[in-house]
């Protein structure tokens, strides 16, 4: 009797179902660590927009008050690069290029597996809209 319960295969779609949803959950799981890895990265490439929008408009690079602005609506703390040809200080000559790289890192881990670094990089530019005599 105990042979013939063995050799039974009537059970076997339940735990066909059980492993199945023990994986799609491994998946939903893994895809769920790595979602902030995307919103931080769209985030960053909003902020870099921003600040070359309104460089272009303020004619430099001296625009501390949006950058504090957008650090603190956003959250991110990002290292800032400015490229341009500057005419006097951080002034840009109107049609001159304004490009700006912004750089942050997102850690990402995955339950008892570690935590990794990924570094996060956004690129933005213009032309400044301001002329000086």
């Amino acid at each position: 009797m105990l042979k013939q319960l063995l050799q039974s295969r009537r059970g076997e779609g339940y735990i066909d179902v059980a492993i199945g949803i023990l994986c799609l959950m491994l998946v939903i799981a893994l895809a769920v660590s790595f979602f902030p890895v995307f919103t931080k990265k769209q985030q960053l490439d909003l902020f870099a927009t921003e600040i070359v929008r309104e460089a272009e408009i303020v004619g430099g690079t001296n625009i501390s008050t949006r950058i504090d602005t957008l650090r603190r609506q956003t959250g991110l703390n990002p290292h800032i690069e400015w490229d341009c040809d500057y005419y006097s200080g951080n002034k840009v000559q109107l049609n001159s290029d304004i490009a700006v790289t912004l750089t942050d890192t997102v850690d990402i881990g995955f339950f008892i597996f570690g935590h990794f670094s990924i570094q996060l990089h956004a690129k933005a530019s213009g032309k400044s809209e301001v002329y000086y005599k």
